[in-house]
């Protein structure tokens, strides 16, 4: 039989709708996990389980009529996202104390739909990596193979669902941070258009790269939590794009976008770097999947190439100087001190003409494929990295243009504001999860949506678990490699 964690988010409510399950025992049973698994996988910063028991019991108590899709559901939110009265580190020492007075928008949406939060997320520094590996919490390792990364900066998220621990969880995506570790842990990470989902009240910067978005195992459960975060905010700075009639749940639920034209490549755009494999081969089965169903796949020049990379890196030091007590600076990672150093060297001036720069390159890349509704890339340049890869030099500069080659792909669809999803369509010769990057029209998530739904049914579903998924306690947990084949 089912235990409550092999359902999905879907299936969770609908069985707390039919009276065979209650908020209070999903968060129980996954509180139980958590316990067990949390530490193993590096998924959690912070466990609420108090206010989670009490956020349950409301659940169970509200009405039948006044319950969405995602009632009572548990549910985990990032340690970059603001979390009132929810100790939230961004990831770092600096604010090991750190309890925000207000929530941000996503939050209280997630509240209102009656979701229950466990707690907050392993993250990178300020969210400034693509791996998350801090000095507040365990490494995020990947449940299939847990020598290797969960990813970044939304790494804690991706453990956290991977291994059973939540069925779905918030992320943010600046420059790929939910859709790189969705590949690594063979989940679906959704970076909506910009605008779509409110960044608010502190988070409306950063020039439109970052947004909340949603991480799940099936592509029915992210849209439904879409639904939940894209809720319109009078003052948003961008205009949010129209729902689709009865909301991105039943555009996922029809999986019916029409005949597309896909443009597929694998050259790298940030970087001149070789692809591996088994990346260009998972690229290559979804294209066949998608020409199955009735698409014309053809092939397209990359929008962006490397030229773009040297004004990425300029707006990506920037954003690393994010507000930090004078007094705690020297706690701060070394990475996360050297971008801080080089965004202080920019000038306003300098600033304004990269920002310009930029904005016209994406114009040239989108004239190169306009005639494309969707496009189709690898997620990533390799497959996976283990913990430590990174770092493992000691020397940050070579650190961050690691993570450059590494991840060639996806921070182009943050300066796009294109939506932007990663799908877990592949796998390497000893079983790992392999991602592919589908990307719509900006504004088109629907579409986007109902192809990723199409494609999910074509590959015969992808809600699949790895070896620690049915492990019940720490004892039968270890750091060798566990979960490297299906259960």
């Amino acid at each position: 039989m089912a235990e409550p964690h092999d359902l999905t988010a879907l299936e969770q409510a609908a069985a707390i709708a039919r009276g065979e399950l209650t908020s209070i025992d999903l968060v129980e049973h996954c509180l139980d996990r958590v316990a067990a698994l949390g530490d193993t996988v590096g998924a959690f910063v912070t466990v609420t389980p108090d206010l989670a028991r009490q956020a349950a019991r409301a659940a169970d108590a509200t009405p039948v009529e006044e319950r969405g899709p995602l009632h009572g559901v548990p549910t985990a939110i990032k340690d970059l996202t603001l979390t009132a009265g929810v100790r939230t580190t961004f990831g770092s020492a600096a604010f090991v104390d750190f309890v925000p007075p207000v929530d941000a928008d996503v939050v209280r949406f997630i509240k209102a739909a009656g979701l229950v939060s466990l707690g907050k997320t392993t993250t990178s520094e300020l969210g400034c990596s693509l791996y998350s590996e801090g000095r507040v919490a365990p490494p995020a390792r990947n449940p299939w193979q847990l020598a290797y990364t969960a990813g970044g900066s939304s790494g804690g998220a991706a453990a956290a669902v991977a291994a059973g621990l939540v069925p779905i969880a918030q992320g943010s995506d600046g420059g790929g941070s939910l859709r790189i570790p969705a590949s690594l842990c063979g989940l679906i990470g959704y970076k909506p258009s910009r605008g779509l989902v409110s960044g608010g009240p502190l988070g409306s910067g950063a020039f439109g790269l970052p947004t909340s978005g949603p991480l799940g195992r099936t592509v029915a459960d992210v849209a439904a939590l879409l639904d939940v975060m894209a809720v319109p905010v009078p003052g948003e700075p961008y205009l949010p794009p129209p729902a689709p009639p009865g909301g991105y749940l039943a555009v996922a639920r029809r999986a019916e976008p029409g005949r597309l034209r896909i443009g597929r490549f694998t050259t790298p755009m940030l970087a001149d770097e070789p692809v591996h494999p088994d990346c260009v081969a998972a690229v290559d089965q979804a294209a066949a999947l998608l020409a199955a169903a009735g698409h014309e796949v053809v092939e397209v020049p990359p929008p962006l190439g490397p030229q773009a990379w040297p004004l990425f890196e300029i707006i990506w030091y920037v954003l690393a100087l994010a507000p930090v007590p004078p007094h705690r600076e020297a706690e701060l990672l070394p990475l996360t001190r050297l971008l801080r150093a080089r965004g202080a060297t920019v000038s306003a001036g300098a600033l304004a003409a990269t920002l310009g720069e930029l904005q016209a390159q994406v114009r040239l890349g989108a004239a190169r494929t306009a005639g494309c509704d969707l496009l189709l890339c690898p997620t990533l340049a390799a497959p996976q990295a283990p913990v430590g890869w990174f770092t493992a030099d000691g020397d940050p500069a070579a650190d961050f243009d690691r993570q450059r080659r590494f991840s060639p792909y996806c921070a182009i669809f943050n300066v796009t504001g294109d939506p932007s999803v990663s799908l877990p369509v592949g796998a390497t010769t000893d079983g790992l999860p392999v991602g592919v990057l589908l990307t719509g029209r900006y504004g088109d998530d629907a579409r986007l949506i109902a192809t990723a739904a199409q494609l999910e049914h074509a590959s015969d579903g992808w809600d699949r678990h790895p070896a620690i998924w049915r492990a019940v306690d720490s004892a039968n947990v270890n750091g060798d490699g566990a979960g490297r084949s299906p259960s």
